[in-house]
C-alpha cells in the first residue's frame, strides 16, 4: 500500500505468512463462474481520475514537537463497474492513489494505495444453484488508541491495509408450498498488509444450511438452521464455531407476531473462562404498524449472559431514522468481512423511496446526489482495531437522514463494548508486552453530524463534524478523536465537478508521545469519462 521508513511503529509485529498468492486468485475465479455461459448483458465501466492539492501542517499526524508542513499532491485513476445479465449481477470500484511530497517522502507517510470493493451474484442453475463472490482492500486502523486517519489518506501512523475475498456457493430447493431448503458454503480470507503484521491472515470454511416454511398463508412460521465454521489463523492457530437453531413465528394480528427461538452454541478457541458452550434462547415481537414503521426485537439468555436485539426502522416523507442493537460473539475478520459501517448509501435509498418508487432509477438519483452534494461513503462506526481473539460485542447503532428543499442532514450515534473471550496471547505478537491487555474490554461511542447546502444547481457547501471517545477499561488508556470538515463543490460540467476543503484532525497517539493535530486546505478536480 505504501512505505513505512524510519519512525518504528507504536507496537511490534511479526511477518505474515499466508500465501499472497490465494488472495488474487480466488476473485478472478469466482468472477469467471459468474459471467460463464452469460453472452447478453448490461455493462458499464467508467473510468474516473482525480487530481488534488493539499496543504497540510502535519503531514504524518505527529505530536506537536515532530509536526511537519508539507504540500502534498494526489492523483487517483480508478474505475466503476456494474454488470447486469438474466443470471448475474456485479459492481464494485477501484481506485489507485499516488502521493507527491513538496519536500520528499517522510516518515509514515504513504507514497501511494490501492483501494477496491467489488461484489457479484449469479446464478449456475435456475432457481437451484447460485454464486456470491466479493473482495476488497481498504485503510484500516491498527488500533482504536492511536492516530484515526480521517480524510489524511496519506498518513499512514496506525493504518495499515486490509484486503478480504469470499465466495459462497449457494444450494436452493423449494418443498412444495410448505418449506424451502438452503445450503451454503463459503470460503474467505482476510490478509493485513504494512504495521499489522503480527495480525494472523487467516482463512474460513463456513458450512450453513436452512429449512423455513414458506406459507405465508398460515399464522405460525418456523425455521431450523445450522451453521459450521473452522478457521484457520497464523497467528490465533486453529479455531471453529458451531451453532444450531429453531425459532417460531406465530401472528397475532395481520400487522403483529410474536417470537420465539431455542439453540446451542459450541466455540473452540483458547479461552480466558472455563466454557465456551451452551445452550440459548430468545422471545420477542415483529411489530409493522405500517408500510413505513417496523419494529423487532427480543430478549433472551446464552451461555455467555443475556442477550438481546433491537431493530427499528421509520421513515416519513423527509426523513429517515433506524435504531439496532445486537450482543454477539464475534472477531474482527468477521467485522471486515461483513461490514458494520453506516453506509450513506443505503440510508439515502431509504429517504428517496419516499418520493422514488423505482429502485433503479432511485440508486441513480443516489448516486448522483451523493457526487453532487460531496458526502462520505459512509458515516462515523466504531473502529474495527485489528485483534487475534474473539470477543463479546454489544453495538448499539442509531441514524437520521433528513432532507428537504436545499437541505439535507445526516446525523449517526454509535456505542459499543467489546470484550475479549480468547486468550490475550494471540495478541502478543500485534500489541507487545507493554500493550498486552489493551483490548480486554474496549468501549467506543461517538457521534457524527452532515450537513449539505444546495447553494445553487449546481454549487454545494458541506460541515461535517464528528466526536468519539475510545477506552481500555483494563489499561484506562483512552483516545479522543476529532473531526471537522468544511468544504465547497462545484460542478463544472456534466462529468467535472471541482471541490475545495479545510479539515481539522486531533486526538491521541498513545501515551509517551501524546496527542497530535492536523490543519489542512485542499483543491479537488474531479472527472468522469
Amino acid at each position: 500500500m505504501g512505505k513505512d521508513a524510519g519512525q518504528a511503529p507504536a507496537f511490534p509485529h511479526q511477518p505474515s505468512r499466508l500465501p499472497s498468492r490465494l488472495l488474487r486468485l480466488a476473485p478472478l475465479a469466482a468472477a469467471a463462474m459468474l459471467l460463464a455461459g452469460e453472452c447478453r448483458a448490461d455493462w458499464r465501466l467508467q473510468p474516473t481520475f482525480n487530481v488534488s492539492e493539499t496543504f497540510t501542517d502535519n503531514v504524518s499526524l505527529q505530536s506537536d514537537a515532530f509536526r511537519q508542513s508539507q504540500f502534498v499532491t494526489e492523483l487517483t485513476p480508478g474505475i466503476v463497474l456494474s454488470g447486469k445479465g438474466r443470471r448475474f449481477q456485479v459492481a464494485g470500484a477501484a481506485q489507485a492513489r499516488q502521493f507527491i511530497y513538496s519536500k520528499g517522502d517522510l516518515p509514515n507517510t504513504a507514497d501511494h494505495s490501492v483501494e477496491y470493493s467489488f461484489a457479484g451474484n449469479g446464478e449456475m442453475i435456475e432457481d437451484m444453484l447460485f454464486l456470491e463472490a466479493s473482495a476488497s482492500a481498504s485503510r484500516q486502523p491498527v488500533s482504536a488508541f492511536g492516530q484515526q486517519g480521517g480524510a489524511s489518506l496519506y498518513s499512514l501512523g496506525n493504518q495499515t491495509n486490509i484486503k478480504t475475498w469470499r465466495i459462497a456457493p449457494r444450494f436452493e430447493q423449494r418443498l412444495g408450498r410448505a418449506a424451502a431448503l438452503s445450503l451454503r458454503y463459503s470460503r474467505d480470507a482476510v490478509q493485513a498488509d504494512g504495521l499489522a503484521t503480527g495480525y494472523g491472515d487467516s482463512l474460513g470454511s463456513t458450512i450453513s444450511a436452512s429449512l423455513a416454511s414458506t406459507d405465508r398463508s398460515s399464522k405460525l412460521g418456523w425455521g431450523l438452521s445450522y451453521q459450521s465454521q473452522d478457521l484457520d489463523s497464523k497467528i490465533g492457530g486453529a479455531s471453529s464455531t458451531e451453532s444450531a437453531l429453531a425459532n417460531l413465528r406465530y401472528a397475532l394480528l395481520p400487522r403483529f407476531a410474536l417470537t420465539a427461538s431455542v439453540g446451542y452454541d459450541r466455540y473452540e478457541f483458547d479461552s480466558l473462562g472455563n466454557g465456551n458452550a451452551g445452550s440459548n434462547w430468545s422471545g420477542g415481537i415483529d411489530w409493522t404498524p405500517s408500510p413505513r414503521t417496523r419494529l423487532s426485537a427480543s430478549l433472551g439468555r446464552h451461555y455467555y449472559g443475556q442477550t438481546g436485539k433491537l431493530d427499528l426502522t421509520h421513515r416519513s416523507r423527509y426523513t429517515v431514522w433506524r435504531v439496532a442493537y445486537d450482543d454477539m460473539v464475534t472477531n474482527s475478520r468477521e467485522q471486515f468481512l461483513l461490514p458494520s459501517t453506516i453506509d450513506t448509501a443505503a440510508l439515502l435509498d431509504s429517504l428517496f423511496a419516499a418520493t422514488i418508487s423505482d429502485p433503479v432509477q432511485r440508486r441513480q438519483a443516489v448516486a448522483a446526489y451523493i457526487q453532487q452534494t460531496g458526502l462520505p461513503p459512509s458515516l462515523a462506526d466504531n473502529i474495527n482495531y485489528l485483534s487475534n481473539r474473539f470477543f463479546r460485542e454489544k453495538r448499539l447503532q442509531a441514524s437520521s437522514a433528513f432532507q428537504r428543499g436545499r437541505s439535507s442532514v445526516l446525523v449517526t450515534l454509535f456505542a459499543s463494548d467489546r470484550v475479549a473471550l480468547s486468550d490475550q496471547q494471540t495478541d502478543s505478537p500485534l500489541l507487545g508486552s507493554q500493550f498486552a491487555t489493551l483490548n480486554n474490554n474496549v468501549r467506543q461511542k461517538g457521534v457524527s453530524a452532515t450537513y449539505n447546502y444546495r447553494l445553487t444547481a449546481r454549487s454545494s457547501a458541506i460541515a461535517v463534524l464528528s466526536f468519539a471517545h475510545h477506552r481500555s477499561l483494563t489499561t484506562e488508556v483512552e483516545n479522543h478523536p476529532r473531526e471537522l470538515r468544511l468544504g465547497l463543490t462545484r460542478e463544472l460540467g456534466k462529468d467535472l465537478r471541482a471541490a475545495f476543503e479545510y479539515r481539522h484532525l486531533s486526538g491521541q497517539i498513545d501515551r509517551i508521545a501524546g496527542g497530535y493535530r492536523e490543519n489542512a486546505l485542499s483543491a479537488t478536480l474531479s472527472a468522469q469519462f
